[in-house]
């Protein structure tokens, strides 16, 4: 499985309790496992480097065990937050904004509010994307049948080979 394909393979459900629950530090019994690397990466669709570049961009924050990292739940639940953000076109700092919110605001009603204006922001992009998609490939048809009319034509006016 390919990084980008990643959040496909996680179950709505986490996704959904994470969202409902916070980063699983409020919704009822913690879940205290935690993750190497590997253990990660597998369950996400992700590479080691992918996590890492996450690491590095400061959006999750492993604990470490002398060389190794160790994930918790809040990190994979930040993790295919973020995951779902990219696949929906959102940039790092909007996801980081809306990581940042769960911390200042445990209601969750700005960080909320935010999703819903962002929503509504990229909905809008991917509709003119989705018109300006849809008139090239309009235009790439006329192209299309222009050539092959062109084609049979010139097969039909071409001066026989003998």
């Amino acid at each position: 499985m390919t990084d980008a394909g990643a959040i496909d393979a996680v179950p709505e459900q986490t996704v959904s309790a994470a969202v409902d629950g916070g980063f699983g530090e409020d919704a009822g019994a913690p879940d205290d496992r935690l993750y190497s690397v590997t253990e990660l990466g597998r369950e996400l669709g992700v590479s080691a480097r992918t996590l890492r570049f996450y690491e590095d961009s400061g959006l999750i924050a492993p604990r470490r065990a002398g060389n190794n990292r160790i994930y918790s739940h809040r990190d994979r639940v930040r993790m295919i937050l973020i995951l779902r953000g990219k696949r929906l076109g959102f940039s790092l700092r909007e996801i980081r904004e809306y990581l940042d919110l769960y911390d200042a605001d445990r209601t969750q009603q700005e960080q909320l509010r935010m999703l819903l204006k962002r929503i509504g922001v990229r909905r809008q992009s991917l509709q003119e994307q989705r018109i300006a998609l849809d008139e090239a490939l309009a235009e790439l048809d006329e192209i299309e049948r222009e050539a092959r009319a062109a084609m049979a034509y010139g097969s039909r006016t071409a001066p026989s080979g003998r």
